[in-house]
């Protein structure tokens, strides 16, 4: 049978070898490319708090989840293009990996094109219906219309990396996204402490490191001599390939839109707040972004691993692995939020000293850190059935819970109570409630063999 499938790296396969040193040396390249990704993210508020002040702080802060919005449909469609990839490199099947593959960067180049437009016209208008202040509303724009200028960047440096990570390679990513963090800092530096441009160049800065590590990405699957080569002469559409990437990447599309859209209202519901609390949670979520890091990695690895053997049929193997990553993330996560919610005061300041904005970060960060573990168990029962092929079932546990619970909890309680503690709180609620099903989900276990049906 390895007769049949050439010319393969082994070190990137999972199907062999032992489970807990496969998933850490594929999670650790990941945590670091994640760390660098958050470092990179964080300098822009960092950079920007600084030099251009609590507007242009506030008009940063705020552009996760709107991004998150438009990007992660699209990110979704990457991540069920990783698991067919994934499946078919775990089975051995050359030629439709191939398909599989090339038809992936396809659908990313158009994607890119038309997120770039939508994001363009609609931001501006998502923006006043997020309730976002006046006198922030004009960098805002600035800001998101230049992110969403170089859209097709940040699409194609995600399916080219959803791509390598599927087969296993951590390693060469992480490479890339150290240069492209080196770069964006950089820019940063140079556009608005150098040249004192304003804060639409933070997001400039952004797009040209995203088209950077694109590139390299995109030259590395060119020039591997491996089986999950990249050959753009054929890059095009196979009908039966884009079907089974949609089947499978609609639902996490579809799941981290609804996540999104609830982010949105919760964000709008902050904006009421004013501009302060706008401030202070935005620099809370550079903050947060570091909890995601175990999250985010064992997730990727999760999702690999467990497509993977379920394509080569070793079900047991599945299991395992899936326990040993769901154990890591929690423990993980969890220290990180106990450091966070020590931290806090000193952390929160390092964005903006102004005592308002340090207040309202530091009521969000320990309100909501020592739930983490809830967080990334529920990320990782979703990452193993998204890798089983039954992504449906997280979009709707998530739909229900993070989305019309979420929402449906802070308008009403919004109302009877107006304290802001009381949108934080929605968060380790709605956790606690996706934790319980999906606990009871992955303990049933038919997750492993109905994989054979699909």
């Amino acid at each position: 049978m390895r007769g049949v499938f050439m010319g393969g790296e082994s070190k990137t396969r999972m199907t062999e070898g032992s489970i807990s040193k496969k998933i850490i040396l594929f999670a650790i390249p990941l945590f670091f490319g994640n760390l660098f990704q958050q470092l990179y993210n964080t300098a822009d508020s960092l950079i920007v708090g600084n030099f251009l002040g609590s507007n242009a702080l506030a008009a940063v802060s705020s552009s996760g989840n709107l991004i998150f919005l438009m990007v992660g449909f699209i990110n979704g469609i990457a991540m069920g293009a990783g698991v067919v990839i994934a499946r078919y490199y775990g089975a051995k099947k050359k030629d439709s990996l191939q398909k599989s593959i090339h038809t992936t960067v396809a659908l990313g180049l158009v994607s890119g094109l038309i997120l770039m437009v939508a994001g363009m016209v609609l931001a501006p208008k998502i923006l006043v219906l997020m309730g976002t202040p006046a006198d922030v509303l004009p960098e805002s724009i600035v800001y998101f219309r230049t992110y969403f200028a170089g859209s097709v960047g940040v699409v194609m440096y995600n399916i080219f990396v959803g791509i390598l990570q599927s087969v296993g390679d951590g390693r060469h990513p992480l490479i890339y996204l150290i240069i492209s963090s080196c770069i964006n800092v950089v820019l940063d530096i140079f556009f608005i402490a150098g040249l004192g441009m304003g804060v639409g160049s933070a997001a400039l800065a952004t797009v040209i490191s995203q088209f950077a590590s694109a590139i390299f990405c995109m030259v590395h699957l060119m020039r591997v001599k491996a089986e999950y080569r990249l050959e753009l002469r054929q890059v095009r559409f196979d009908k039966r390939m884009l079907q089974q990437i949609i089947q499978n990447g609609v639902p996490s599309g579809f799941q981290n839109s609804v996540i999104a859209i609830a982010n949105v209202f919760v964000q709008s519901n902050i904006n009421a707040f004013g501009k302060m609390a706008m401030a202070g949670c935005g620099s809370y979520s550079k903050v947060e972004g570091f909890a995601f890091l175990p999250v985010t990695c064992f997730t990727m690895a999760l999702t690999t691993f467990v497509s993977q053997n379920l394509g080569a049929k070793q079900y047991e193997r599945a299991k395992k692995g899936a326990r040993f990553g769901i154990l890591c993330s929690i423990s993980i996560a969890e220290l990180i939020g106990v450091i966070i919610y020590t931290a806090a005061p000193v952390l929160i300041a390092a964005f903006n000293r102004d005592p308002n904005v340090v207040h309202y970060g530091v009521m969000q960060s320990r309100t909501i850190a020592l739930f983490y573990f809830l967080l990334a168990f529920s990320h990782c029962i979703a990452a193993v059935l998204r890798g089983s092929g039954n992504a449906a079932v997280p979009m709707i546990v998530m739909f229900c819970v993070w989305c019309l619970f979420r929402v449906s909890y802070i308008a009403v309680t919004v109302r009877i109570i107006p304290d802001i503690r009381v949108i934080f709180w929605a968060y380790p609620l709605t956790w606690s409630i996706s934790s319980a099903i999906f606990l009871f989900l992955f303990l049933r276990g038919k997750w492993v063999y109905g994989f054979e049906k699909k």
